[in-house]
């Protein structure tokens, strides 16, 4: 069965979201490092299809979710986690990896929004959610099944 790993942030999690929720002062707090504030991923929304499409693709893949904690918010660890078992709970038990080197994962496919944190360097194929190819889950989807 292939591996696909699916990164949390601007993918499964919707990230932006977040940031239009803070107040102006946490906002000029933490410009340009709004993943360092404390409890900012506990409870941020699904993107619009993640659920779903992370749940389709657990019936014919072997499914991981693969995302990076800031070094600098130990919340976040501890949110990312908590999200998954409260959006995911069956499909996502113990199938949370935190890593900053997504590229010494093994696998078929990586759907990430971006190239950072070893994404660019992952041994198998980079679907690149966000991407003119890859717009949306229904993209990933209509792709991969």
């Amino acid at each position: 069965m292939d591996i696909i790993y699916v990164d949390m942030d601007n993918v499964l999690v919707d990230f932006p979201w977040g940031i239009d929720q803070l107040s102006d002062d946490t906002r000029r707090e933490y410009q340009g490092k709004f993943d360092e504030i404390p409890n900012f991923f506990r409870d941020l929304p699904p993107v619009d299809g993640a659920i779903d499409g992370f749940h389709r693709l657990s019936g014919r893949y072997d499914t991981y979710i693969l995302s990076t904690s800031p070094w600098n918010n130990p919340s976040a660890w501890t949110d990312k986690l908590l999200w998954v078992k409260d959006h995911l709970p069956e499909v996502g038990h113990k199938r949370l990896i935190l890593s900053h080197h997504k590229n010494l994962n093994q696998g078929d496919y990586l759907i990430d929004d971006r190239k950072a944190n070893g994404a660019g360097q992952f041994p198998g194929k980079h679907l690149q959610f966000g991407s003119a190819e890859f717009p949306d889950w229904e993209a990933i989807l209509r792709y991969l099944l």
